[in-house]
């Protein structure tokens, strides 16, 4: 089982001054959930080596579990710091795609060709694509074969307003990811509960709203794997 990680290059936050990247437990958690279950995990970003983290996400109480083990996991940091560049990945040998969040994919990921070429590809193939948090944004430009909007009447979920407004960022992001899908046309749902966990599957596309889906997304990917 080989799966695609595609992690943000982007590590500003607009024009405040502030960082951004992906967000460290959206990365770890379910980079564990596939390693445990065996998967061969490849890492890619746009630019290619150490993609950026959040600071935000490295703060005390923004740790867990996963976040502690990856700190001791050399080879897992090795890893991370190695990225392939994302031109230079293709769909073929992998049996699915995952992207895990952060603020940084709502710049550089949702309109970049590769990514989308990578989503085509195996959304062509039948293979699963699973998105958490901000990822689903590497959705909104998505296209099946025959040229209609991979979101258009499928059922996803995705960083809503409200914790977008709840983390203070509503006037800085360059969209509001939950406007965004339901604007691309997919049957957005979420939880009941702000950064509760909540994650829905398609058919092959798999997403899931906050940090605390992270695992639960990856498990799901993974149930789709071995259906």
């Amino acid at each position: 089982m080989k799966i695609l990680m595609v992690l943000t290059s982007h590590d500003s936050m607009g024009d405040t001054g502030h960082k951004t990247g992906f967000w460290l437990e959206e990365f770890v958690a379910p980079y564990y959930v596939f390693k445990d279950a065996g998967a061969d995990i490849t890492l890619a970003s746009p630019k290619g080596g150490q993609p950026p983290v959040d600071p935000n996400s490295t703060q005390p109480e923004a740790l867990t579990e996963e976040t502690r083990r990856f700190d001791a996991d050399d080879d897992a940091k090795a890893q991370l710091a190695n990225t392939e560049k994302l031109s230079d990945v293709v769909a073929d040998g992998f049996d699915a795609i995952f992207y895990p969040g952060g603020h940084g994919p709502l710049w550089d990921l949702t309109d970049n060709a590769d990514s989308l070429r990578l989503i085509n590809a195996f959304a062509a193939a039948d293979k699963p694509i699973g998105a958490v948090c901000h990822a689903p944004t590497v959705l909104l430009k998505a296209r099946d074969e025959q040229g209609n909007a991979l979101l258009n009447g499928r059922q996803a979920t995705g960083f809503t307003n409200s914790e977008e407004e709840a983390v203070g960022l509503t006037e800085v992001v360059p969209h509001l990811l939950e406007d965004a899908m339901k604007e691309a046309g997919a049957r957005y749902t979420r939880g009941d509960d702000d950064f509760a966990p909540y994650q829905v599957r398609d058919g092959l596309l798999i997403t899931g709203q906050n940090p605390a889906s992270s695992a639960p997304t990856a498990r799901l990917l993974l149930d789709t794997l071995s259906a």
